[in-house]
């Protein structure tokens, strides 16, 4: 079963940007653009090395009961820039209809600009299984065990 994402455009948003879109046939991801409002659209926002902010999408979703929409990096700016999303993947769950912005941070050594229309981020959208949550006494044993990070060797 193919999903549908439902979009609504925030007031003030340029719905010329688009929704996200896949850039290619075989996208796991559909590029997020940043929708910025008409005071900063022509300047953008300038993020120092170190900063991190909240960038508008200008959408809010609806998303279909049994899904979720990861928010992740684009891997061109991560690589030339050091533009990163801090809580990455950001999970966006189907009860949620709030705007959408995106957490974007400069791991790079020089300020970079966000500009309006530039694409900060993708989305992914994936199947959710909600557990059932238990108390035991005692846990199964495995052959790790308790053994924690790095345990199970460096090759």
């Amino acid at each position: 079963m193919t999903p549908t994402l439902q979009f609504q455009w925030v007031e003030g948003a340029d719905r010329a940007l688009g929704l996200p879109s896949y850039e290619t046939g075989g996208a796991a991801g559909a590029d997020l653009r940043a929708n910025l409002g008409t005071e900063a659209r022509e300047a953008g926002h300038v993020l120092a090395p170190g900063a991190r902010l909240l960038i508008p999408t200008g959408l809010r979703v609806a998303i279909p009961s049994g899904f979720e929409v990861q928010i992740r990096p684009r891997s061109g700016l991560a690589l030339k820039h050091g533009i990163t999303l801090p809580n990455s993947p950001g999970t966006i769950d189907s009860d949620y209809r709030g705007p959408l912005g995106v957490i974007v941070m400069n791991a790079g050594q020089d300020p970079f600009t966000i500009t309006h229309g530039m694409r900060i981020a993708q989305i992914v959208v994936a199947p959710v299984v909600q557990a059932r949550f238990e108390s035991a006494d005692a846990l199964p044993e495995t052959a790790r065990g308790a053994s924690g990070f790095g345990s199970t060797g460096t090759h």
